[in-house]
């Protein structure tokens, strides 16, 4: 598969799988001995099985996610795309920005990923983000 292609796919699954929280749909896009990376200083989820559990419990406080992933940018068989989340966690306004580094296999699935993320407990205003 197109590396671009991969790409795509992966930001517009997870897009929609965040917005549902629909772990199936988003573990689809994982080799069964991917390695994932939440923050460089998380140990990490190795196996679809232990990465679809993250996922499972990144979503359990989580409601009313409003997510968008950017297009991805592309060089060789890796991509960074970067995400934006608003969101309520435990009913508090929460915005989660940043970006998933994806290797792709041949065949398009992702086998090795790394978040880099942060969190603001507010939803910043687009226009005037410091407020």
């Amino acid at each position: 598969m197109n590396t671009r292609t991969a790409a795509q796919r992966f930001a517009d699954t997870w897009q929609h799988g965040w917005t549902h929280h629909d772990t199936d749909a988003i573990i689809a896009l994982y080799h069964d001995d991917a390695v994932h990376t939440s923050m460089p200083f998380r140990p990490p989820h190795q196996g679809k099985h232990a990465i679809a559990d993250y996922i499972t419990w990144s979503f359990s406080s989580e409601t009313d996610p409003h997510v968008t992933f950017a297009t991805p940018l592309v060089d060789g068989d890796q991509a960074a795309i970067e995400f934006q989340v608003h969101a309520l966690d435990n009913g508090r306004p929460t915005t989660l920005a940043g970006c998933v580094l994806v290797h792709f296999d041949p065949d398009g699935l992702a086998v090795r990923t790394r978040d880099y993320w942060h969190t603001t407990d507010r939803h910043p205003d687009p226009e005037n983000p410091a407020s």
